[in-house]
Order: C-alpha cells, then sequence, then structure tokens
C-alpha cells in the first residue's frame, strides 16, 4: 500500500504519541547506520537519542545483524519453560561477569517494563520464601518511571501515566529530587540528599517489618534527566539495610554505558539487592530485558523438593535464543570497542556543551551525568509541553534527533558519538532555541 494513500497510517495505534497530529505530517523513518537515521524525505539526521535511549552502540552493527541472521537460521525459538538452550546460559553469564560483585543470577524477560514486574514479584516472594509475608509495602518516588504495567505505574510517579488506571494496593512515594537550588549542576547535585529519609519516614508509619522493597531509578530518565544529589542513594541503601527492606535500582536507561560504567552501581558506589535493565542489553536491535538478583535473594527460592518450581514466573520469549545471540553480539562490541570507558572519557566535552546553552533564550536549567543531558525550558504560560515539543519538531527539520519530556529537552546519544557530532547537536539545538517562541 502506497504511503501517500489517506488511510494509510491509520491502523497502527500508537504509543506515547499524539497520533492525529502525527499523522498529519509524519515523522518517517527508513534506515539507519552508526550515528544516524535516514527519513522517508532522504534526509541524515543525527540520533542525540540513541532511538529510546537504547542504540548505545549505535545503529546497524554489522556484529549485531550477522549474529541475529545466523542464529534465525539455526534455532529460531525454543521454550524456556522445562527446556533450555546454550546461548541463554551463555548470555547470563556474561552479564555476571559484567554485574556489580555478588550479582551472580539472572531472569530474562523481554522489556524494561516487565522487568520492573519481575523484580516487583521477587522481591514479595523472596521475603514470602523467607517467612515474612506481611512484607507487601512497595515505596517508588514521584517522578519515577518504572514502565507501563500496572506495578510499574504503582510505583511510578508520573502522574498522566497514572492517572486513569488503578495502582496496586500499600504503594508509597518518596518525594522526587528535582530541587531549584540545583539548577545548573554539573554531574550530582549538591542538594536533597535528605529526602532519602522519608523512607525512614515510611517505615516508622506503616511499620518497617511490611515493606518489602523500594525502587528508584538511579538517574531517573524520563521524567527528565533528575540525577541523584551526593549521598542520597547511599542514605536509602543505609535505610533499607536497617529494616530489611530490598533495594532496587530500575537500570533500564542507566545500564550498559550510559553513565560511563557498565551500571550506575557501579557508577555510584551503591550496591542494590536487584537491578532490572533492558534498552543497551541487545542495543535496541530485538526486545529484551533482564533482572540481576544476588546469590541471598536467588538462593531463598532454593528450598523445598527439587522437582518443585520455585518461582511461578516467566514469559514465552524469556531468553529467546535469536535475542540472546543479540544479547551476546552487543556485549562483545561493548568490550572490544571499550564503550563504557569511551563514555566515561567523553563526559567533560558534553558537559561542556549540554551547559554551554545555560544562556540560550527559554533555558531555566541544563544538567548531565555521562553521556545524557537535560536542558529544561521555561512553560509558555498556560500551554505546558508546547514550547519544548515545537523546539523538537524544528530540530528533527534540522536534522537531529531530541527526546522531549514536560518541557525538558532530553539527550542520549549513542556511545559511539564523536565530537563533532556533539558539535553538531548542540549547536543545532542552540540555532533550533533561538528560534522557538
Amino acid at each position: 500500500m502506497a504511503l501517500d494513500r489517506p488511510n494509510d497510517l491509520s491502523a497502527f495505534w500508537m504509543p506515547f504519541t499524539a497520533n492525529r497530529q502525527f499523522k498529519k505530517a509524519p515523522r518517517l523513518l527508513v534506515s539507519s547506520k552508526d550515528m544516524h537515521y535516514r527519513s522517508a524525505d532522504g534526509r541524515d539526521i543525527l540520533d542525540g537519542t540513541a532511538g529510546l535511549w537504547c542504540c548505545n552502540a549505535g545503529h546497524c552493527r554489522s556484529k549485531i545483524t550477522e549474529a541475529v541472521q545466523k542464529q534465525v537460521g539455526e534455532l529460531d525459538y525454543a521454550p524456556a519453560f522445562q527446556m533450555g538452550h546454550p546461548l541463554a546460559f551463555e548470555l547470563a553469564s556474561s552479564l555476571r561477569d559484567m554485574a556489580p560483585d555478588g550479582f551472580d543470577h539472572v531472569f530474562f524477560t523481554n522489556s524494561g517494563s516487565e522487568s520492573v514486574e519481575t523484580a516487583l514479584k521477587i522481591a514479595l516472594a523472596y521475603h514470602q520464601a523467607r517467612g515474612e509475608a506481611q512484607r507487601t509495602r512497595l515505596v517508588g518516588r514521584e517522578k519515577g518511571y518504572h514502565g507501563v504495567n500496572f506495578g510499574g505505574i504503582s510505583v511510578g510517579g508520573i502522574t498522566n501515566n497514572k492517572r486513569i488506571f488503578p495502582s496496586l494496593p500499600n504503594v508509597s512515594h518518596l518525594p522526587a529530587t528535582h530541587l531549584k537550588e540545583n539548577a545548573f549542576s554539573r554531574g550530582q547535585p549538591e542538594h536533597g540528599a535528605d529526602l532519602a529519609d522519608e523512607l525512614e519516614r515510611q517505615a516508622q508509619i506503616y511499620g518497617p517489618e511490611t515493606i518489602a522493597a523500594c525502587i528508584v531509578e538511579p538517574v531517573a530518565g524520563s521524567a527528565g534527566v533528575i540525577l541523584p544529589p551526593k549521598g542520597y542513594l547511599e542514605r536509602l541503601r543505609e535505610i533499607c539495610d536497617r529494616h530489611g527492606i530490598l533495594l532496587i535500582f530500575d537500570e533500564v536507561i542507566t545500564g550498559f554505558g550510559r553513565v560511563g560504567a557498565p551500571f550506575a552501581a557501579d557508577r555510584f558506589g551503591v550496591s542494590p539487592d536487584l537491578i532490572t535493565c533492558a534498552k543497551g542489553l541487545t542495543s535496541g536491535v530485538i526486545p529484551m530485558g533482564a533482572v540481576l538478583a544476588t546469590g541471598k535473594i536467588h538462593d531463598a527460592f532454593m528450598e523445598g523438593p527439587e522437582h518443585v518450581i520455585e518461582f511461578f514466573h516467566g514469559y514465552t520469549y524469556s531468553g529467546s535464543p535469536v535475542a540472546c545471540a543479540a544479547g551476546l553480539a552487543t556485549l562483545e562490541i561493548y568490550r572490544e570497542e571499550g564503550l563504557f570507558d569511551r563514555a566515561r572519557d567523553m563526559e567533560d566535552y558534553w558537559a561542556d556543551a549540554i551547559h554551554s546553552l545555560k544562556d540560550a533564550p527559554h533555558v531555566i536549567d541544563t544538567r548531565n551525568l555521562g553521556l545524557i543531558g537535560a536542558i529544561e525550558l521555561e512553560p509558555l504560560p498556560g500551554e505546558p509541553t508546547k514550547r519544548a515539543f515545537g523546539a523538537f519538531l524544528k530540530a528533527y527539520e534540522r536534522g537531529i534527533m531530541i527526546r522531549t519530556t514536560g518541557d525538558i529537552i532530553a539527550m542520549s546519544p549513542p556511545l559511539i558519538i564523536e565530537k563533532e557530532h556533539i558539535d553538531q547537536l548542540v549547536g543545532t539545538l542552540r540555532d533550533v532555541l533561538n528560534e522557538t517562541e
């Protein structure tokens, strides 16, 4: 069907999209390579967002595509329930070797949302296995994003994602760490570590013996790159240890080099009990996610008769052979090209570029960590989100891809980015802001 017919775009109900607006003037991408997309009208679009925070190794890397093509021809699918295939065990071992010390076990999922659901279920089942079934409360954080399944939106704190859907019972939230006094911070901000003390207050309100887990993004991505204040994550860890609460890091965005280390847990030197990941695991090529668990968590399930299923949970495509092939090839690229260290090496140049926009029109904050950056704009009076979305449209016309959330512009380029790409991204964005109402 030709794309110039009126109904060509009508069948696809697009996610997180203003469908009617988009279909009047569609932005269609038809190919990609390394740092660029190619649009349907023949233009190169510099990818400033790694797709959707996921294409960390860049686009259409031959090692990954060849691994996927080879695997499809050898073993397209194998069930993970009471069966297995070698690549799933190989990838799990590679992830264990990459993860922080003590994360010895991997449960495969298909997305970040599923990883969060899995981690929450593991936390609840862990306490039950230890004879503490009364621990049913889950603590999230305001402005947190943990996917779109019911568990994720319950512990999440983005209002529009939650507004019309019922949340799970026994869920409460910590305050967000987005503070005005931290505006224009370079790296971790100075103010706000004490906001972690709200977890202690909730422990006293509800009883520490009722709280199963606290889940946070080390760096909140979808809310607009909200960084943890210095000492904040350390305080959360201390409070969780004091009361037997599991600490879950949602590293769907921060994992696989985004913050200049394999995981944010490595960058910040704070070790949680569970880590969720996805996105960069396959560099966005094949949907895949995982939950990394410590031996303490895993071993609590390994009791009772050996023939009995220990954890009644999983997905048809957990550890899919094709996804595992993509994951193994992706991890090999990260290792061979030293992309995590490269992201750390590029951080200062990236930070200088992001913060150079401090004096651009409408900018009220800039912030950065690793290869993540945010430029927060003052909203148009009475029309929140409109100014940033207008900048997004202009940026696409000018040949760069950015992402907006509210009136915040977020950028998270592939880890293969060069300095000239950074110059182009930020220079073009400055031109866009100069023309934005």
